[in-house]
């Protein structure tokens, strides 16, 4: 397929999802080789064993630094950058080590009138001066936040073409796109029924972990249990709190040890009245990659169940391994339908409660911008042909609420109103959380009514 390039570019899925294939090629051709039984999760394996070559040679060339560099783009802020050091590491043990890193959307104020502008490039700065040191050891290479979108084949010739575009001259935003509510307008809704589950979902680096723990505390706050959770290996919610806070539970879906967990479940039922040579086969069967996906998909159910004895508030993986995740639930349910089979409660309830507006309150996180809007608007059709309807939509990180006058946060706030716009066509509901200001030593505040810039910022 690639003998015909001179070089093949690959636009990954974010960071959790492309560990997990990066390893596949590794994991079944270790399995391939150590199987002896004949079957997997996947049924016979004589038509994975012809594929047997091209996963050697896939791991082969992700390993072999004349052939195949991977680049780490980041933004200037501290949890990418903490989720780009951890990826580095994963490839690493992977064998993939001809790294680059590549830092997006570096900010420098025109001058120091502006305060939100002096933030912001203060922000990036700081994170970059305690970027994490296996990072700082990386070719890196900075590239300027840009007056304009990167849509369209023009603008993506002007990003290395940067010292006359990233100054355009300001444009006018109208003052009517600032009217939209505050996160905190959602509240009320949200607790209305004082249980439930509420997901945040959209494109990686939207700000779902954060508007997560907005919403976490607050829920909290006005005396609610909750626990607040993950589905994204590459996420930080714990971080997102910095602290624990009485009312709330903090825990994530690990991989790894929902794997354990099933594999032991199953060896003592399914193992219990087999022979020695049955055991040794369901073993390995268990060894398997897909055995991982079983696992979290059960483990994704019970913290579902748990939103029947309170607030459940989940930080999900980016787009592509949310919809894996919600695909598994209909091919569950169906199977389930169509046998009666044994499986878990959590599991036959599983997709009935995601399709219970009163139960599961969906938020898609967006930022003003044209993909996160149209990936946005993607999963929401998709959600919608599962019978899942969003609750609605937050706009985050927007400049359209705040005083600027810098001219390149004027380009970029004139051009977030298109997407507000087109937000508001899609959705039910929609609210705005502005770009903020983080204090030097502060909780998370759910963002109200003040849009001066002076609380934390729910966009990192």
């Amino acid at each position: 397929m690639t003998s015909e390039f001179d070089h093949v570019v690959f636009d990954t899925a974010p960071t959790g999802h492309t560990l997990r294939l990066l390893a596949l090629p590794a994991a079944w051709t270790g399995f391939l080789e150590s199987n002896v039984g004949g079957t997997s999760c996947l049924g016979p394996l004589s038509g994975l064993e012809a594929q047997q070559a091209l996963y050697d040679a896939s791991r082969q060339a992700l390993t072999d630094g004349k052939q195949t560099s991977l680049v780490l783009v980041s933004r200037a802020e501290r949890a990418a950058l903490d989720e780009a050091e951890r990826t580095r590491r994963e490839l690493d043990e992977l064998g993939i080590r001809r790294q680059e890193l590549v830092l997006n959307g570096i900010f420098h104020a025109s001058s120091a009138t502006d305060p939100i502008a002096v933030a912001m490039e203060e922000r990036g700065r700081r994170a970059v001066e305690t970027m994490p040191a296996g990072l700082r050891g990386l070719p890196r290479t900075e590239l300027p936040l840009l007056a304009f979108g990167l849509v369209e084949i023009e603008p993506l010739r002007a990003l290395f073409q940067t010292e006359s575009a990233a100054h355009d001259a300001p444009r006018a935003v109208s003052s009517s796109a600032a009217l939209l509510p505050p996160l905190a307008a959602l509240l009320p809704e949200l607790e209305a029924d004082g249980r439930g589950v509420i997901m945040t979902m959209g494109k990686g680096g939207v700000g779902k972990t954060t508007v997560a723990a907005s919403i976490a505390l607050e829920v909290a706050r006005r005396g609610h249990r909750v626990h607040l959770t993950t589905t994204d290996p590459a996420a930080h919610v714990a971080d997102a709190l910095g602290s624990p806070v009485e009312g709330i539970r903090v825990s994530r879906i690990d991989p790894a040890a929902e794997t354990r967990a099933y594999s032991d479940e199953v060896v003592r039922g399914a193992g219990a009245g087999l022979d020695a040579a049955g055991r040794a086969l369901l073993e390995e069967d268990l060894r398997s990659p897909c055995t991982e996906e079983i696992a979290v998909f059960r483990a994704f159910a019970r913290i579902v169940d748990d939103g029947v004895r309170g607030f459940v508030v989940i930080d999900t993986a980016p787009t592509g391994h949310t919809l894996l995740l919600l695909d598994a639930a209909q091919a569950y349910h169906r199977e389930v339908l169509r046998t009666a089979g044994q499986v878990p409660e959590q599991v036959r309830r599983l997709l009935p409660r995601l399709r219970d507006p009163g139960f599961t309150k969906i938020l898609l996180v967006t930022l003003p911008e044209a993909t996160p809007v149209h990936e946005a608007a993607q999963l929401q059709r998709d959600l919608e042909r599962a019978g899942i309807e969003p609750f609605g939509w937050v706009i985050n990180q927007s400049l359209v609420p705040l005083s600027v006058t810098d001219p390149l946060l004027q380009c970029r706030r004139a051009d977030e109103r298109p997407f507000h716009e087109e937000v508001q066509r899609l959705a039910k509901r929609v609210v705005l959380v502005p770009w903020m200001k983080p204090p030097a030593n502060a909780r998370l505040e759910l963002a109200a009514g003040d849009q001066n810039g002076s609380r934390v910022n729910v966009g990192s």
